[in-house]
């Protein structure tokens, strides 16, 4: 394409995005209007009017998100139609609702991300536009169906390779513009089950699962968005890093939460010991909880006498281990089984106390006055605080918390249970991560308690009052004489009238969701740490021949593929001395500031301004400063992954301090401890 044919191509494809943007301003006033006018409106039920009111922030919403890349690329076909492709889809509602912009997961969209020159799709040409704001600022062109693939002039992969070499910033970016082939296999896979996305860091995963989490969302909206999506990522940091890129697709009904908020209501404030952990997460752990709940279900050491009014009852351990052995077979949640247990207690002791108080007047074959006079004993051992005392005790009702913290807090309960001592602290509700999975498989394991249905129970004292003011409101001596008088019941009817008195639910879907441990969500994203993972081309050579280099050592079955391109920079180490530490990571973040992009330093928890690389898994950033490696090498048996995670997280550059000779993996650094100024001005002017 001549220089004046790309200029006068501009020019039209510019005039075009200007037009859909005018679209975009029109559908967003006309859907402003309409929210204004829900907001006011009164008619309708107030569910309704609810309703009506979400749907439009909504759609509000959806077209305010658009905004940014509202149309990035287009397609053409051999026969010479066209076909925009955008962030969402947009129609000519004046030709019969012709398609002005495809939506980027719609399936005619779909050539555009996995069209080659070999496999068209169909197509003839794929045309990418970069814009700044609401100006195409250039495009590129791919012609399809040829092997090479290319057009004279044309750049290929540049919006991608743009999009890799740019500077990272402060959270995550959608990738809809640049999604490659083998990333829109996985975002559009039609499959019902578990998907596993494996890859090295850096390589999109997280991106592509989110993507995923979208298009399903426009594909089986009504499913999805009644349920909801839970997205559980390994720290708050990263989870605040992505928490935007769902919403800047337009999808709202997200919950983002770490394993440590799978409980509501539940805080996490303290850390386990690397020991703690490990036994925690280990299946065996759920032997010590079984067997923690067991040793709660006890024998009374000694009888305990019940003084009832006309008979003292003995309740003592052969009763006891009878009415425990048949709750546990009862095979209920602990909690449900007391009930068993309480039953099977009071129906020995009715017993007892019935041949005592009967003797010589009443028989078996009197079954009336037997079952009567066994009624009035269940009510009077209901009502004793030795009997209810007694029970507490012996089948006591057990929160999650309350067993967890007690067992946890207890060397003798610890014990009995088979518990690790490496469990055991000083504060028992002092809770941590690895907490959270035994709390919540306690929830099943001890259940609920089983008393009325406290919802509708509540339910039927309001209609109970309703009913009350309408008898009030029809039973009036002086109403009308007249036949043809209405009655508030020919009008409302109690459950009705109930209804007002009902407190509604104001709280949207992942509100809603977040608060209820049993909320059952249409899709869930797990985002995994990849300590071990392979590495793959967002992370440059220079760093992965680095990083490569204490994988082998630490993994060595697990082979780093080749990394397609190169940042120009060569890590670098520099050794510093006790006292210069604090000054030398003052002028690495003093020298950042100067730059664009993100910046972070790495190291153990006393190091001055640095973050563990447990906090920064998932992460990208532009540089990275790896403080006192050999000191996260040492720290545990995961000490080689989390130096692996430390080292990986850049994108541009990476700086390592050390204090001790370095670990021999990293080796290759270039040592500029005898260089004259910055660190960063004499790695800039390196080249490997």
């Amino acid at each position: 394409m001549s220089i004046r044919g790309y200029e006068d191509e501009l020019r039209s494809e510019r005039s075009c995005v200007a037009g859909l943007y005018a679209r975009l301003d029109a559908e967003r006033a006309e859907a402003k209007a309409r929210y204004a006018a829900a907001l006011r409106g009164s008619g309708g039920t107030l569910v309704d009017r609810e309703v009506e009111v979400r749907t439009l922030a909504r759609e509000v919403q959806r077209l305010n998100v658009a905004e940014g890349g509202l149309c990035f690329g287009r397609l053409d076909t051999p026969t010479g139609e066209v076909s925009y492709i955008g962030r969402i889809g947009m129609f000519d509602r004046t030709n019969e609702y012709e398609p002005l912009l495809l939506d980027w997961r719609a399936p005619a969209a779909r050539p555009f991300y996995v069209a080659t020159g070999s496999h068209p799709e169909g197509m003839r040409r794929r045309r990418q536009f970069h814009t700044r704001g609401r100006e195409v600022v250039e495009f590129t062109d791919e012609v399809l169906g040829r092997p090479d693939g290319r057009d004279r002039g044309g750049r290929g992969d540049a919006a991608l390779l743009a999009a890799v070499n740019a500077p990272r910033e402060q959270g995550m970016r959608d990738i809809v513009a640049t999604i490659q082939a083998e990333q829109d296999a996985i975002i559009r896979l039609d499959h019902p089950g578990v998907l596993v996305i494996e890859g090295g860091p850096g390589t999109g995963k997280t991106a592509v699962a989110l993507h995923r989490v979208a298009y399903l969302l426009y594909t089986q909206r009504e499913r999805m968005q009644r349920h909801g999506v839970l997205v559980v990522g390994p720290n708050p940091t990263l989870l605040d890093h992505i928490a935007h890129v769902l919403p800047s697709l337009g999808e709202t009904n997200v919950v983002f939460a770490t394993t440590g908020d799978l409980v509501p209501g539940l805080h996490v404030t303290a850390e386990d010991t690397a020991e703690a952990a490990r036994s925690k997460g280990s299946v065996a752990i759920l032997n010590v909880l079984t067997a923690a709940i067991a040793d709660r279900q006890r024998l009374p050491q000694d009888p305990v006498l019940v003084e009832l009014t006309d008979v003292t009852v003995r309740l003592d351990a052969e009763i006891a281990r009878w009415a425990r052995d048949e709750a546990r077979a009862s095979g209920l949640p602990h909690n449900q089984a007391r009930a068993v247990f309480t039953d099977v207690v009071t129906w020995a002791l009715t017993e007892r106390a019935i041949a005592r108080i009967g003797r010589g007047w009443l028989s078996r074959d009197d079954r009336a006055a037997w079952e009567n006079l066994r009624e009035d004993l269940r009510g009077e051992l209901a009502e004793n605080d030795v009997f209810t005392r007694v029970l507490d005790d012996l089948w006591p009702v057990l929160t999650p918390e309350t067993l967890l913290s007690e067992l946890f807090s207890s060397p003798a309960r610890l014990r009995a249970a088979g518990g690790d001592d490496a469990l055991l602290r000083e504060h028992g509700d002092a809770w941590t991560v690895s907490d959270v999975p035994l709390l919540d498989e306690l929830v099943d394991l001890l259940g609920t308690v089983d008393t009325v249905d406290a919802a509708e129970s509540e339910r039927k004292r309001e209609t109970a009052y309703a009913a009350g003011v309408l008898d009030l409101m029809t039973n009036r001596e002086d109403h009308m004489d007249d036949e043809d008088h209405l009655f508030a019941t020919d009008l409302l009817y109690a459950e009705e009238l109930a209804d007002r008195f009902v407190e509604r639910d104001t709280r949207d879907l992942a509100e809603r969701a977040a608060a209820d441990r049993d909320w059952t969500y249409g899709h869930v994203v797990v985002d995994e740490a990849q300590e071990l993972s392979e590495m793959d081309w967002r992370t440059p050579t220079e760093i992965m021949t680095v990083a490569a280099a204490l994988l082998a050592e630490f993994s060595p079955d697990t082979t780093p593929p080749e990394s397609v391109r190169a940042c120009g920079v060569a890590p670098w180490s520099r050794h510093v001395g006790d006292d210069d530490i604090a000054s030398a990571i003052e002028e690495f973040v003093r020298d950042e500031s100067g730059r664009e992009g993100t910046s972070v330093v790495i190291g153990p928890p006393d190091v001055p301004g640095a973050v563990a690389a447990a906090e920064t898994k998932g992460l990208e950033f532009d540089t990275v400063l790896v403080v006192d490696p050999d000191r996260i090498l040492a720290d545990g048996p995961r000490g080689a992954a989390e130096l692996y995670v430390a080292l990986t997280r850049a994108t541009q550059r990476l700086g390592v301090l050390h204090r001790t000779p370095l670990p021999p993996a990293l080796s290759g650094l270039v040592d500029i401890s005898s260089s004259s100024g910055s660190e960063h001005d004499v790695a800039a002017g390196m080249r490997p």
